[in-house]
């Protein structure tokens, strides 16, 4: 079940139809993306520290807010780059970022909401700076792609330390978790 960063990135932009197109227009607009960057990254973390068990987790460890401020400055200027095209670089980026929010416990139901918040944000600063929609459908579906990243690294990590701890194999666990589903209705 091990992820291939690279072949999940090209199946999601297959999906969310992130096409060269947005990726020319994100480029276009890289710099006042960065320009943006770190007042978006304030909407984002005011977001989450607005909800009590977020708030601890960002403050558990002295440092951690700064480090995760800049990481996401960083994180949402390489959205407008794509780094290496939103190649196997950027792929692998992604990757590492949803595993680190795996670690230090930022679920899918935190940054779903909080992502949210930043593109209302986004394309608010779009209006007032006078920049297309078009910039604003790129980036809102480029944010899906790094959304996906994120919630499937909960899924894998679940799923290998599963199959890990108890030796299934990986068939069984996916009839398991289906029953399981159905059984929940």
């Amino acid at each position: 079940m091990a992820l291939d960063s690279q072949a999940f990135m090209a199946t999601m932009e297959r999906r969310v139809s992130f096409s060269a197109a947005d990726k020319a227009l994100l480029k276009a607009n890289a710099a006042w993306g960065s320009s943006i960057a770190a007042k978006m990254a304030e909407v984002f973390y005011a977001y989450l520290a607005r909800d009590q068990e977020m708030n601890a987790i960002l403050t558990a460890k002295e440092g951690r807010m700064h480090r995760l401020n800049e990481t996401f400055i960083e994180w949402f200027g390489e959205m407008f780059t794509g780094m290496d095209d939103w190649g196997s670089v950027y792929a692998a980026r992604r990757w590492r970022i949803g595993l680190v929010h795996v670690q230090i416990g930022i679920g899918p139901q935190h940054v779903v909401p909080a992502m949210a918040t930043v593109v209302n944000e986004v394309g608010q600063q779009l209006k007032t700076a006078g920049i297309s929609d078009e910039v604003r459908e790129a980036l809102g579906r480029i944010c899906m792609i790094d959304l996906a990243f994120i919630e499937q690294a909960y899924v894998e990590v679940t799923s290998q330390a599963v199959l890990q701890e108890t030796g299934w194999t990986e068939g069984l666990f996916k009839r398991l978790i289906s029953t399981g589903a159905a059984s929940m209705k």
